[in-house]
């Protein structure tokens, strides 16, 4: 007969066994996982480490480029833009180590900079559209016509077009002095630009920018950016948009630009304006649109070409 301590001896083996069959096959499955880990773990810092070289071969020949650029910018671009005058509008993100290259470039190439306008912070906030666009419309000097489209950015280049750039066909300014004042001033006074009270009109225009807008409403901005710097574009001799890495992708001005089949026939954009090389086509796009031509450059894939093509 097979009493009741048997049972318990019995059934108490058996779970010792099933535990030692755990324990020892989880320590089999340990040393695989544990060994298969470490392989992996080798393998991904090999992966960063040739990363990690490429990355600084990369910076090395970008430094190498733009070190490239800094010494021969000056004569690549002397005299491409000889007697003509430029005005520079920035935005609040533009650099202004990029503004002040740029200007001494625009000297060497022959240009006159008859000066800036900083667009701030609100020009470009959504929550300030209907303001701007408000304002804009009650600032309108007689005889100045702005564009149909109702968007803040195409009003507000349009009007300022008008102050900031003479008539392309007949080269006479398109307002006064006084009423070239009165705007700037109410504009300033509004908080959407930042301006000396006199700018004489110029021929071209400069947009600067930095990156891609960040942020709630970063889209926005980017189209009211990108609206106003095609509305000036139309208004005088030529535009270029100009900005820094970031500044092409699909939401950021220069992408929307790219994107816009209207605004980019028109438009020239640099995507690459924080290097000296990328300074320099910014100057060469702008004598190209003087002479009527559109390009779109920089090292985005969305760019036509790195720089513009060198005439013979």
């Amino acid at each position: 007969m097979i009493s009741l301590r048997y049972h318990v001896i019995s059934i108490g083996a058996v779970f010792l066994a099933l535990a030692l069959g755990v324990v020892l096959g989880s320590t089999a499955i340990s040393d695989r996982l544990l060994s298969g880990l470490t392989s992996d773990r080798e393998q991904l810092g090999r992966q960063v480490a040739d990363l990690q070289a490429a990355n600084n071969g990369l910076a090395a020949r970008l430094a190498d480029a733009d070190a490239f650029g800094t010494a021969v910018g000056d004569r690549a671009v002397r005299g491409v833009l000889a007697d003509r005058e430029v005005v520079l509008v920035t935005t609040a993100d533009a650099a202004p180590a990029d503004r002040d290259a740029l200007t001494g470039l625009l000297g060497s190439a022959g240009a006159t900079v008859t000066g800036e306008v900083a667009l701030t912070e609100g020009f470009t906030d959504p929550a300030r559209a209907d303001q701007l666009a408000e304002l804009t419309t009650l600032l309108l000097p007689a005889g100045v016509q702005l564009p149909t489209a109702p968007d803040a950015g195409t009003l507000a280049g349009g009007l300022l077009g008008s102050l900031l750039l003479a008539d392309p066909e007949t080269g006479q300014p398109q307002a006064s002095p006084e009423e070239t004042a009165a705007v700037l001033g109410g504009l300033s006074d509004g908080g959407f630009i930042r301006s000396a009270s006199e700018l004489p009109p110029a021929e071209l225009v400069v947009v600067l920018t930095g990156g891609a807008p960040t942020g709630d409403g970063g889209g926005d901005r980017a189209g009211t950016l990108a609206r106003f710097a095609t509305q000036l574009d139309r208004s005088g001799a030529g535009a270029v948009l100009a900005g820094r890495p970031g500044s092409a992708e699909g939401d950021a001005p220069i992408g929307v630009v790219r994107a816009d089949t209207a605004a980019s026939s028109v438009l020239s954009t640099v995507d690459d304006v924080g290097g000296a090389a990328g300074r320099v086509t910014t100057v060469l796009a702008l004598a190209e649109q003087f002479e009527g031509r559109v390009g779109h450059y920089g090292t985005a894939g969305n760019a036509q070409a790195v720089v513009p093509e060198i005439a013979n």
